[in-house]
């Protein structure tokens, strides 16, 4: 049996949290911050949880992780 690839795009984008979530940059925190406002670009700041809807899929990305 081959062994089971990781999806490295997803790993670049995706880590574990203790608890057994997945943690994801929020989308838009990148570039072109002159139009934003100081509010949005803090709330764009962190990090989130992925939506426990997605988190199967992600989860199948990355199967080396527990």
């Amino acid at each position: 049996m081959p062994k089971i690839k990781t999806r490295k795009g997803a790993a670049k984008r995706f880590r574990l949290t203790g608890s057994g979530k997945f943690m994801r940059r929020k989308a838009g925190h990148n570039h072109l911050f002159e139009h934003k406002t100081t509010n949005r670009k803090r709330k764009l700041a962190g990090v989130a949880l992925v939506d426990k809807r997605d988190a199967g899929n992600v989860r199948l990305m990355l199967p080396n992780t527990h």
